[in-house]
This record gives structure tokens, sequence and C-alpha cells, in this order.
């Protein structure tokens, strides 16, 4: 049996941010709307530079016509071109949507492969679309989806000093606990588009503020919890990017 180790004090700070975001966003799901593994990976693909908004207007009528990756993968490109070009950068992802569907359809029989790396083949699949996925369509945390919103907010709070969304997720898989690694991405998302905006955060209205170095506050003391309770233990293998995950039972809405 592993013995218990005290959480440092990034750690407790990024753990009590998640407590309170689920508190704040208790039914904070995926914003884009799908019926099927194939369905999020095209929406999550047409969500780049484009927002979920947007994207749920446009996928209607596109599922509709090409429900599944057959359909899609036998469509006439043009015809997906005009159905997406709204979400911008319209040929390029009509193009690796086809591909992506063929691919889905010639190597993977059909079916959205539910292991990472076979994700990562398909063209315009990279690890924010991959773990939107995996977690959504599959319920798999093997990552942090990074977007514009965790990638800001993840810095403002002081959780990772790096701007490349790989080098924030890995800082953000040491520090929170794997099963909670999408309802962390969900809700700070969440928190960005209500609270903490790009251009004027909301400082004065942030439940988060009193834990945030960044926030704009006179005299803001820095609570850090310290329960005796808050200790974890590993509870898996690490994979090579995947740091330990830890049994503190924080999953869920």
């Amino acid at each position: 049996m592993c013995a218990a180790r005290k959480l440092p004090a990034k750690q407790k700070r990024a753990i009590e941010l998640l407590l309170r975001l689920k508190r704040l966003y208790p039914d904070a799901t995926c914003s884009l709307d799908y019926e099927t593994p194939m369905q999020l990976m095209v929406a999550t693909i047409l969500s780049a530079q484009c927002t979920d908004m947007r994207v749920n207007l446009v996928t209607p009528e596109l599922f509709r016509r090409f429900p599944d990756a057959e359909s899609m993968a036998g469509a006439d490109l043009s015809e997906i071109e005009t159905l997406v070009k709204s979400t911008g950068f319209y040929r390029n992802k009509a193009k690796n949507i086809q591909a992506a569907c063929r691919m889905i359809m010639t190597e993977f029989g059909g079916n959205v492969p539910q292991v990472m790396e076979e994700l990562l083949k398909l063209p315009g699949v990279a690890r924010k679309t991959a773990n939107v996925v995996l977690a959504n369509a599959f319920g798999i945390n093997m990552g942090v989806t990074v977007d514009t919103h965790v990638k800001r907010l993840s810095y403002r709070l002081g959780l990772t000093k790096h701007t490349d969304p790989i080098r924030i997720e890995r800082d953000l898989m040491k520090l929170l606990p794997q099963p909670d690694w999408e309802n962390w991405s969900i809700r700070v998302i969440y928190h960005g588009r209500a609270v903490c905006m790009a251009r004027k955060p909301q400082c004065d209205r942030c439940d988060l503020a009193d834990l945030c170095p960044s926030a704009t506050l006179a005299e803001k003391p820095l609570a850090i919890p310290e329960p005796d309770d808050l200790a974890i233990t590993p509870e898996h293998p690490t994979p090579a990017i995947d740091p330990p995950a830890t049994n503190l039972n924080l999953v869920g809405k």
C-alpha cells in the first residue's frame, strides 16, 4: 500500500480551483451538438478558429446530409465546403473531415478509434480534438483539452508558464486528478466565456480571484486550502505523456 503524501501548494490551489469551478458550473457539458463520436469529431474540427455557437448552426444540415463516416467519405467535397463555409478555413476543414472519414472507413472498420495514437493518425485531428472525442464520446480521459480559453485561464491562474498547448497540457495533467481532466477543461471554458474574458476579465465578480495571481484586486489574500485529508497516492502507471492519476474522487459534475 502506497503511503499518502501531502499535495504541493500549486496542486492544492489547482484542486481548490477545480472544486470551485464544479460548484459554479455544476451542469456544464460539451457545448457542441452531436449524436455520435464521428459527429463530435467533425464538430470539433469545425470549431477551430470558430465559435461553438456557429458550429452548432452549421452541423444540423451537415449531419442531416452526411450523418456517418460512410456518407461523409463518399460526399462531393464541394458540397461539404458549401455547408461548412461559415465556420472559416472551410476548404481545409472540409478536406480534412472527408479524409478523416475515409480513413475511418478503410482502416478502422467505420468506427472512430478509441485510442489516442490512432485518433492522431486522422487528418485534421490533433490532441485537442482527440481529447474532446475520447472524453466526451467514450468517457476516456487521456489528456486535458487545451483550447483558447483553457490556454488563457491556465496561464492567468498561474498553473503554467507556457503558451504551447502541449506543454500547458502536461502541466495541468500533473496538477489535476485524471478523472477530472475533462471536467476542468469544460468548466474553465464556461468561466472564460462568462467572467474571465480575454480583453476585459471581470476580476471584481470572479469567485476564483483570491486564488488567481493575475486578479486585479487590492490586498487580495491567496486562499490555498490546508485540509489534512488532501493527500494523494499513485493509482495508475504513468503513460508516456501522462502523469500518475490520483484517487481524489473529484469526478462528476
